[in-house]
């Protein structure tokens, strides 16, 4: 039995749901902690110790070649035949698209240039198929790597938590999982909050909130009277987790405060944002870039660029207000093409791994009545950096880009999710065949679902 029907199998013997959505409870820890208000309003807590947990390394041979990594989520899901995966359709294809080869690469010129002329750095993964065509289950399962409404989907955390929790160094002064422009992230799920993402909307003057109207030396002296009032309820607290939480909340929190290392970080010139496009995703990959040549803890970083759900008008004009393809393509490009070179420039290409994908596919071919192009299951996933080998591309399309017809790497089957969230593990040291006994049912948490059936694994095509 080959690999495709080996998972077509499993699939049928154990079904991966998506026909529903679990909502999370309104007041879970995230609503806790914005509601708590401080440092920009969103989940900032140091990292608690680990109680002594069981946890099991299935012993997989990681790649272990990245340091950080870049998650750019794009929301709404672009049109794969239109930029990664182009296909040119006589009578619907702008010739604004000026299609050409780059890097050997059939690629639209005119669309997506500056990404264009650094194809020699990116690695496209044309194979890649989704498992859900519905937004909010797609792009939940996107990022946690699993079915949003399986049994420990429910409480899955996002890839970044995992990160996070592997990685943190307590000695460092920014959280582990940075979120910018959060959108639709998903939390920790059931590890601690200090895990989560730290939600940062990117803005020249850097994080709100890090000084105090009435001065440093009076608020020094309010949060001190503070402590010494209520944080017996906090430390060792017998009513909740949450009440730790919060106490390692404006432990970080205060950290974050009158610390100049943290002002260079995320305060941005005018100047630098031109570089960037001018946008807000643009300025959200140039902090980015700084969060982690700062190298002050920081390892995962999520940035959602949005909404790409191009029913209709897909091809309007070109305006950074409207969500078409050609202004969120020049804004991706601007942005994703300085990060590349900034990133050279600072000495953290190599070591930083940059994933771009959406939640799934959009239709191929003649556009709609609407104008436009309808959920689609095929989609492609772009790498860059991390010690992976750019200028190439993994898995082929057919003519018209509908079907997978080469997989292009050893499992030969179709790439999902899954096999990305292990591929960005790998890079990072992490045993994606980790099982942690710590989630509260005690059945075990899988990094990687089904890793005890290898049902998924790593891109390996990706290094070479």
């Amino acid at each position: 039995m080959n690999e495709r029907d080996r998972l077509k199998h499993f699939v049928s013997k154990y079904p991966h749901p998506h026909k529903g959505f679990y909502a999370r409870p309104s007041m879970g820890r995230r609503g806790f902690f914005q509601l708590l208000g401080g440092v920009t309003g969103s989940f900032l807590v140091r990292p608690p110790s680990l109680r002594a947990q069981e946890i099991k390394r299935g012993g997989a041979t990681t790649k272990n070649t990245a340091k950080n990594v870049i998650f750019i989520l794009l929301e709404g899901a672009p049109s794969q035949t239109d930029t990664f995966d182009l296909r040119v359709v006589n009578g619907t294809t702008p010739s604004s698209f000026a299609p050409a080869a780059r890097n050997g690469i059939l690629w639209p010129a005119g669309l997506l240039p500056k990404l264009g002329d650094q194809l020699s750095d990116i690695a496209i993964v044309r194979s890649v198929r989704s498992w859900a065509l519905v937004h909010s289950i797609a792009a939940h399962w996107t990022q946690i790597g699993r079915s949003p409404v399986a049994a420990l989907g429910k409480i899955a955390p996002n890839m970044g938590s995992i990160v996070a929790i592997e990685k943190v160094d307590a000695s460092k002064i920014l959280p582990p999982f940075l979120a910018l422009i959060p959108g639709n992230t998903i939390g920790p799920g059931y590890l601690p909050a200090g895990y989560g993402p730290f939600e940062v909307v990117p803005s020249p003057q850097g994080l709100a909130d890090t000084t105090n109207p009435l001065g440093q030396t009076r608020f020094n002296t309010m949060y001190n009277r503070m402590m010494q009032l209520d944080r017996p309820l906090r430390v060792n607290s017998p009513y909740s987790d949450d009440f730790e939480d919060y106490d390692s909340f404006y432990e970080s929190a205060r950290d974050l405060m009158y610390n100049d290392a943290v002002g260079k970080v995320f305060q941005f010139s005018t100047a630098d944002s031109s570089r960037y496009g001018g946008t807000l995703f643009g300025d959200a990959c140039l902090v980015a870039k700084q969060v982690l040549a700062a190298q002050e803890g920081t390892r995962y970083v999520q940035i959602h660029h949005g909404n790409w759900d191009n029913h209709d008008n897909i091809y309007g004009q070109t305006d950074p207000a409207e969500s078409n393809l050609l202004a969120l393509s020049k804004s991706l490009d601007a942005g994703v093409a300085e990060l590349i070179k900034d990133l050279k420039a600072a000495g953290i290409f190599n070591e930083t791994l940059i994933v771009m994908m959406g939640e799934f596919g959009r239709t191929t071919g003649k556009l709609t009545a609407q104008g436009g192009r309808d959920h689609y299951p095929v989609q492609f996933a772009a790498f860059a950096g991390g010690g992976i080998k750019g200028g190439r591309v993994i898995g082929s399309t057919n003519a018209d880009g509908s079907l997978i017809d080469k997989p292009g790497w050893s499992r030969d089957r179709d790439i999902r999710v899954e096999d990305i969230e292990a591929t960005i593990y790998s890079a990072m040291g992490i045993d994606w065949t980790t099982v942690r006994y710590d989630e509260p049912s005690g059945r075990g948490f899988e990094y990687v679902p089904f890793s005890s059936e290898d049902l998924y694994g790593p891109i390996h095509e990706l290094w070479g």
